[in-house]
């Protein structure tokens, strides 16, 4: 789809089930990252499932020229709109999240319930730098080992379980390796995903939120999402054990569960508030 500003954003519309779910993906992810274990999972569940690429990320607009949270943030308003999906749940994980507690405060109108992994409500010190060099290293067209730069996405996303294992955490470097970060829309994703501290702005949210940590995630450790949780009116915190940030795709079968639960008894809640 077009947005009514010219920005070209690419999604996939799995099926035509009721209620929608749209996931929103960590800085520099393709939307194919669902594709393994969320889409199936949640299609089989019965949920109508919405995957998107932020801008930045080809075959949406690249954003080379920069953008902003907002930008992102209208991106998804225009889509949910376009698909007539509102209201919408929305699952994000880290920047997706950023992106989701954003829009819970600017259309508020446009969800039913959002669930934010991997999530945060200000970033630390070590993570607005390491977010600000690695966008330097793009922007210089600086061109490090491609194994060293897998290895540091490694260390940073995934938990020791998965660490310790060589067989795992060979077909891991494998994946981090073709994967990739590099180009202006990454650049300008990098610079977004450095938090600054919204846990005051965070206290207006009226949409119910839950927030999902992973155990041994160093980039939004639980303690960041249990802050964050107890910023936003009402939302929840649960923390998944055994995995690092990127914990939806190490440990999908807990995550998936617990986010259909999360989904399903938010769902039943309201029904019965308005019965």
């Amino acid at each position: 789809m077009t947005t009514e500003n010219g920005i070209r954003l690419s999604y996939h519309d799995h099926g035509n089930a009721l209620p929608p779910v749209l996931f929103l993906t960590g800085t520099g992810a393709p939307s194919s990252v669902w594709d393994l274990h969320q889409v199936p999972a949640f299609r089989a569940a019965g949920f109508r499932v919405i995957t998107m690429d932020n801008r930045g990320i080809p075959p949406s607009d690249t954003g080379a020229d920069g953008f902003t949270i907002d930008d992102l943030v209208a991106d998804v308003a225009a889509l949910i709109e376009h698909l007539g999906a509102a209201p919408c749940r929305v699952v994000g994980t880290s920047m997706g999240s950023y992106i989701a507690q954003e829009l819970a405060l600017a259309r508020p109108e446009l969800l039913d319930t959002v669930v934010l992994m991997a999530a945060c409500g200000r970033s630390s010190l070590v993570q607005r730098v390491l977010a600000e060099a690695e966008a330097e290293l793009i922007e210089r067209a600086t061109e490090l080992p491609r194994g060293y730069l897998a290895a540091v996405r490694a260390l940073l996303n995934l938990g020791p379980a998965t660490l310790i294992d060589d067989d795992l955490t060979a077909d891991w470097l494998d994946l981090l390796d073709a994967s990739g970060m590099e180009g202006p829309g990454v650049r300008a994703q990098l610079l977004l995903s450095a938090l600054p501290d919204r846990l005051q702005a965070y206290r207006g949210i009226k949409v119910p939120c839950h927030v999902v940590s992973f155990e041994h995630d160093l980039v939004a450790p639980p303690v960041a999402g249990r802050e964050l949780a107890a910023a936003i009116p009402g939302a929840t915190h649960r923390t998944i054990p055994g995995c690092g940030h990127f914990g939806y795709l190490e440990n999908p079968e807990a995550v998936n569960r617990e986010l259909i639960r999360l989904l399903r008894t938010e769902s039943r809640a309201r029904l019965e508030k308005t019965a």
